[in-house]
Order: structure tokens, then C-alpha cells, then sequence
């Protein structure tokens, strides 16, 4: 059985988990401003873990195109209090959403138990450290560019081969930093300097590579992401409901391990309809 070791359990992959999208900032582009408080927080993460979800993704910083960087101490007043009461009333996995060694270091020591960096250890590589040393689960995704510019980096000519180079990099340092292979879990980094074209290739063109990297599990990242939006006559981010779904469905199907998703009784529908119908392919390729 495949897992995912986490520092306080192992995640079976046995079916895609869905990642459900906890921001407590006050700016994200989907829901800011709406969980900042410990009550409110607490309350969405009951309510996302009764529809289903496996994991709970708490940010403190916005990453919204525009946003500006807040300082480790203002991040850290954000998330703490908020994965503590969580880690208090609650047994499911807890990941902290960031890219400082300083918050995933307190946050783990709150009760967090996996690392998830969007800058896939260009921001502070220090994070391998906080999770070789505490053995979390660790997202390295990838992203071009500095924190203020990763949204309007030029696009390069061959988005696969640059993301594989990416993922060769940070896989490298956590390994060297001593993350185990069961920890690490890859990230396309759907909508971070990538063009239109190049987000539907991603996702249509995953299964290659995961057939690159097979001993890591990868995560996608799609849900009301502003490409859904081009797509949808310029869709608001709440009006992306059926493309968030839909491109979860073919990332599913492509191979994509963990879902990270606001919408998270709709995604776990997705893929309880995904399974079966790989279940049933399966059955009839063996029979």
C-alpha cells in the first residue's frame, strides 16, 4: 500500500485526498477575511472535515496575484492559535501553508503536521530542516520568480521539462536536508506564473510526470483558480464551482494523489465517481 508519512501518521493512498483550503488572512482571493478569527476557523474546519475532507490546509499569507509578503511574527499570529485549536478538538491532519522555517516551526509545534511551500524551498530551505527534524509531510510545489513577481514571471518556452528541473532541485535539497522520499509529495503549481495553455497542459499532460518521478505522490491545486475564470467568460472565483470540479476530475484521473479544494462535498463526490469508474475499467481490463 502507498502512503504518505506524516509526523504523526501515514496517509494511505489508496484514493486521491482531498486537501481542504483553510485561509485565515484577510486578502485571499476566494474567501479572505472570512475565517481570520480562532471561532469562525474552527467552525469552517468541523464543518470541511464532516464533508469529507482528509487533510486541512491553514494559510496565513495570501498569494493572490498583487499580494504583498507579512512578516513571520504577523503569520504566525494568524495560524497558531487557529491550528491549535484545531489540533486540540479535532483528529485529522493539519498542514501549514507556508514558505518561512519560523511559521512551519511554530505551527508544527501547534499541532501541525505537514509542510506545505509553494516556493518549493527557494523562499528559506531552512524548511527542510523543521521537516526532516519533526519528520512532516512536506508539498514542495513549483513557482518562478520572487514572492511580489511569481504571478507575472514571462512564460518559458517548455513548461513540463522546466517543471521536472524544478521538482529534480527541490526534491534534491529536502533529501539532502534529510526528508525521506515518504514525506515529500510534489505540486504543479497551477497558476503561478503559467499561462492558460500551460495549466491545461499540466494537468492533461500529469501522468507523464508522474511517470518521472514515481516514488513521490503529487498534489493539484486547480480549485477557483483565475485560468477556470478565463475559461468561464471571466467567472468571478465564486462562480468557478463546475471548472474547479471538472479539472479535479481530469487530474484525478491523470494520477493526481491529493486534491487541494475550497469546495470540498463536491470534490469528494468527484472522486468517489472517478474511482468507480477506474475500479470498473480495471476490473474489466483484468477480466
Amino acid at each position: 500500500m502507498r502512503i504518505w508519512r506524516t509526523s504523526r501518521r501515514e496517509l494511505s493512498l489508496e484514493r486521491p485526498l482531498v486537501m481542504a483550503i483553510l485561509n485565515v488572512t484577510p486578502d485571499s482571493f476566494s474567501d479572505g477575511g472570512r475565517f481570520s478569527d480562532v471561532d469562525s476557523a474552527l467552525k469552517q474546519a468541523e464543518q470541511m472535515i464532516a464533508d469529507g475532507a482528509d487533510i486541512v490546509d491553514i494559510g496565513g499569507e495570501s498569494t493572490r496575484p498583487g499580494s504583498s509578503r507579512v512578516s513571520a511574527e504577523d503569520e504566525i499570529s494568524r495560524v497558531v492559535p487557529v491550528v491549535a485549536a484545531i489540533a486540540k478538538r479535532i483528529d485529522t491532519p493539519i498542514s501549514i501553508d507556508t514558505s518561512k522555517s519560523e511559521v512551519a516551526r511554530a505551527a508544527v509545534d501547534a499541532g501541525a503536521e505537514i509542510i506545505n511551500d509553494i516556493s518549493g524551498l527557494r523562499f528559506d530551505e531552512r524548511i527542510a530542516a523543521v521537516a526532516a527534524e519533526n519528520k512532516t509531510g512536506l508539498v514542495l510545489m513549483h513557482s518562478r520568480g520572487e514572492f511580489d513577481a511569481m504571478h507575472s514571471q514571462p512564460p518559458v518556452d517548455d513548461i513540463m521539462a522546466e517543471v521536472a528541473a524544478d521538482f529534480r532541485r527541490s526534491a534534491w535539497l529536502a533529501v539532502e536536508d534529510g526528508v525521506t522520499a515518504e514525506q515529500i509529495v510534489l505540486d504543479i503549481g497551477i497558476g503561478f506564473g503559467k499561462t492558460l495553455d500551460q495549466n491545461l497542459e499540466l494537468i492533461a499532460k500529469l501522468d507523464k510526470l508522474i511517470a518521472d518521478f514515481p516514488q513521490f505522490p503529487f498534489l493539484v491545486g486547480t480549485s477557483r483558480k483565475s485560468f477556470i475564470g478565463k475559461l468561464l467568460d471571466d467567472a468571478p472565483p465564486d462562480k468557478r464551482l463546475s471548472g474547479s470540479l471538472a479539472s479535479a476530475a481530469i487530474a484525478d484521473w491523470n494520477g493526481a494523489t491529493i486534491l487541494r479544494v475550497h469546495d470540498v462535498k463536491e470534490t469528494v463526490e468527484v472522486v468517489k465517481i472517478v474511482s468507480a469508474a477506474k475500479h470498473a475499467g480495471k476490473n474489466e481490463i483484468d477480466g
